[in-house]
Order: structure tokens, then C-alpha cells, then sequence
């Protein structure tokens, strides 16, 4: 008996070391990306922008559509325009209106905000969908909670005035363009 149980003891860290069954795949799916603008070979204009709408409400609340019409024999551009939205922190996991971890932790410790405007542009065979998502951060005059110095040194601004301003992107005071999210473009 007791020269089973020293085999049995002496085998037993070696039952430890055989590899276990393979892990399980992660439980979330992968992103899938695609290419911007992406081209779409469905013929229906209204599917076409009915998915549009229901991919980007997905992400964004959209402030104003004016959708693909067939006026006489020509199909013209459709475009939606999103209001801004706060981006998400580390600590909301659960938003999917990130492009990457690095925008993530970015947004985190500053306050960013992202706006969409998507285009439909018909073309023989199908449409073009071309996303653009703007990403900009707040511009304070000074910090909110600060309240050293206030007494005694001014804290408004000069007046500022913007000589070329971008035709696609409108004038939002408080809040300075720093580019556009690809990743999050390509997602949607």
C-alpha cells in the first residue's frame, strides 16, 4: 500500500504539467474595418440610406439628414451631420464611440468631443459612403474649479477672429479641431 501512494505522489506533479483543454476565443468579436469611403453596389438609394442612418444612429444622435432623392432622372448626394458627443473615458467600457485604447486613455484626461458628417454619392452600379468624424477639444479660458489670482488678474480673453474658417466644418466656440478619428471612420 504504501508503495502505491509514493507512485502515486510521485507521478502526481507530473499530471500537473500536461497542457488543459485549449481557452476558450475571446467574448467579444474583433472590430472590423473598412475602407473609407466605402463603396456600396446596391442599387435601392433608400436602403442604402436607411442603413446609413441606422449605422451612424448606432454611434451618434443625428441632428440633421437630408437623405439621396431621385429628382427627375438624377440621383443626388445625401448627407447627415451628428451633433457632438462626449467621448468616452476609460472608465465607460461599454460606449463603442472610440477609434482606439490610446483615443480612449486620451479622452480620459482631457475633454474631447466627436461630431460625424457622412456623405452618400451616387455613382453608376451603387453609392459611395464617405464618413468623416471630427474630434475636438475644449478650449477654457481658465480652469473651472481654479480660483487663485481671480481677484487680481483678469481672466477674459482678447477677441479673436477666424480669417479663413473651413467650409465643412462650422465655427464651435470653446472647442479647438484636433483632426479626424480614421480609426472610428473605419469602423463605421
Amino acid at each position: 500500500m504504501e508503495r502505491w501512494l509514493t507512485v502515486l505522489f510521485a507521478l502526481l506533479p507530473v499530471a500537473g504539467c500536461a497542457p488543459g483543454p485549449p481557452p476558450p476565443p475571446p467574448w467579444y468579436a474583433a472590430p472590423v474595418f473598412h475602407d473609407n469611403p466605402a463603396w456600396v453596389p446596391v442599387a435601392d438609394h433608400q436602403l442604402v440610406w436607411e442603413t446609413v442612418v441606422d449605422v451612424v444612429d448606432d454611434y451618434f444622435k443625428i441632428e440633421r439628414e437630408d437623405p439621396v432623392r431621385l429628382v427627375g432622372t438624377v440621383l443626388t448626394e445625401g448627407r447627415l451631420e451628428t451633433l457632438p458627443v462626449d467621448t468616452p473615458t476609460v472608465f465607460e467600457p461599454w460606449r463603442p464611440d472610440s477609434g482606439s485604447s490610446y483615443d480612449r486613455l486620451e479622452d480620459t484626461l482631457q475633454s474631447t468631443r466627436r461630431w460625424a458628417v457622412v456623405r452618400v454619392i451616387p455613382d453608376e452600379g451603387g453609392f459611395w459612403v464617405d464618413v468623416a468624424v471630427h474630434r475636438e477639444l475644449e478650449d477654457l479660458q481658465r480652469p473651472v474649479h481654479g480660483s487663485a489670482g481671480a481677484a487680481t488678474f483678469r481672466s477674459d480673453t482678447s477677441l479673436t477672429r477666424v480669417v479663413n474658417p473651413e467650409p465643412d466644418e462650422p465655427l464651435r466656440l470653446g472647442w479647438i479641431p484636433i483632426g479626424r478619428d480614421m480609426a472610428l471612420e473605419r469602423r463605421i
